[in-house]
């Protein structure tokens, strides 16, 4: 691209928009990327622009590097504005104490990030705001739960580890009822493949971490907010010094461009192993709403036009000595906690424990897989011998 990237009102298919958005090569003489800017201490012409101000007054508070990655974000998202942090749970801190005052209240799903819900019984809980764990499939049902002091409505879609799918028309629809602010943590689908705020939504909260950067190699949390809610989150960013560093801004924003055909392959090689997945005998069932199985699928269906690489399995019963013959020979899949890079990872994991409103009781051990880059042939043969381990070792089929 030769001039400045405009997207102004054009409807670009996604792969332009993440190719063009925040980008003004004319701007930087004519390299096609942002320059980083490293720095603390910005300088002033004169004592009246002192007074006066300028537009980068301090590193914290913004730089050219930061703006463009803000603004390819917000234009991606419809938003008002954006704010960059240091992880996907400062975007949630900052998302949280943007909105909630003392004696306050707030509704979390019970399927919730982990680290969520200790946000909300330490920092939340410390600071006199009480929360309601409701059952990510309440719908409409959610406005018997709403109360006057209720100042945040968190959704999550879909969940964390056992991916319901919520009627997230149906729940925003109650909070607007009740003029209460909705916030939504779209993580695993991406603007790409969901925009909250085309859906009512006022927050867009991100692990940039995952697929905004894409490679494993940085932490970012992003939060996009309309109109109506920009004003509280821009204030809290600055009040509360939160700042992403430049070298991870760049790695974002070098992700961002290949982040729509990443996204196409991590959601094809995922659905393939899925389908197999639900074919084999061992597994009891999985855990995807774009898979027509599976119950939220008609939700997922009407509001996402994509899916990720993000999905959870069952299996049938068997010894946890049989999970680990499984998952330590793999040779293509890490264990890890995160996810969203090139390559793919597997966790087992039993979220019964922090659960509160809904009971997660699955009829065998459950794992979480992260399907990168890789042939999905070769992710396949991986898994298949992982599950070969897993009948030797005693696991049901």
């Amino acid at each position: 691209m030769s001039k400045d990237a405009t997207l102004g009102n054009k409807h670009y298919g996604p792969g332009t928009r993440v190719v063009a958005a925040g980008r003004k090569p004319m701007d930087h003489h004519g390299f096609v990327n942002p320059p980083v800017y490293h720095g603390s201490t910005v300088l002033y012409p004169d004592v009246a622009t002192m007074k006066t101000g300028q537009k980068y007054a301090y590193g914290r508070r913004g730089s050219p590097t930061m703006e463009s990655l803000e603004v390819a974000l917000t234009e991606l998202e419809g938003g008002r504005g954006t704010k960059l942090v240091g992880s996907g749970l400062a975007a949630i801190a900052l998302t949280f104490l943007s909105f909630v005052r003392a004696n306050g209240h707030v509704l979390v799903p019970d399927n919730v990030y982990q680290p969520s819900r200790h946000y909300c019984e330490t920092v939340l809980k410390r600071l006199g705001i009480s929360t309601t764990y409701y059952d990510p499939l309440i719908g409409a049902g959610i406005a018997d739960l709403i109360q006057d002091n209720t100042q945040l409505l968190f959704l999550e879609a879909p969940g964390s580890q056992t991916f319901e799918m919520p009627d997230i028309e149906a729940i925003v629809t109650a909070a607007k009822a009740r003029d209460v602010t909705v916030a939504m943590d779209n993580t695993w689908a991406t603007p790409l493949f969901f925009r909250p705020l085309d859906h009512g939504i006022d927050v867009a909260v991100y692990a940039g971490t995952k697929y905004l950067v894409g490679h494993s190699d940085a932490m970012m949390g992003t939060v996009t907010a309309n109109a109506d809610a920009w004003r509280p989150i821009h204030d809290t960013w600055g009040a509360s010094g939160l700042v992403s560093g430049p070298d991870d801004i760049y790695l974002a924003q070098r992700g961002l461009r290949t982040m729509d055909i990443r996204l196409q392959r991590h959601m094809a090689s995922a659905l393939t192993i899925a389908r197999w997945l639900e074919g084999r005998g061992e597994v009891s069932r999985v855990l995807h709403p774009g898979l027509e199985s599976d119950p939220g699928h008609e939700l997922w269906k009407r509001d996402f036009s994509g899916s990720s690489g993000l999905f959870s399995l069952i299996l049938k019963p068997g010894p946890q000595e049989a999970v680990a013959a499984l998952l330590d020979n793999l040779e293509l899949f890490g264990l890890g906690y995160s996810w969203g890079g090139y390559e793919s990872l597997a966790i087992p994991f039993d979220c019964s424990s922090y659960r509160s409103t809904t009971k997660f009781e699955p009829e065998g051990p459950a794992l979480r897989l992260h399907i990168g880059l890789e042939d999905p042939d070769d992710l396949i043969a991986d898994l298949e011998a992982g599950l070969d381990r897993w009948r030797e070792a005693g696991g049901g089929s």
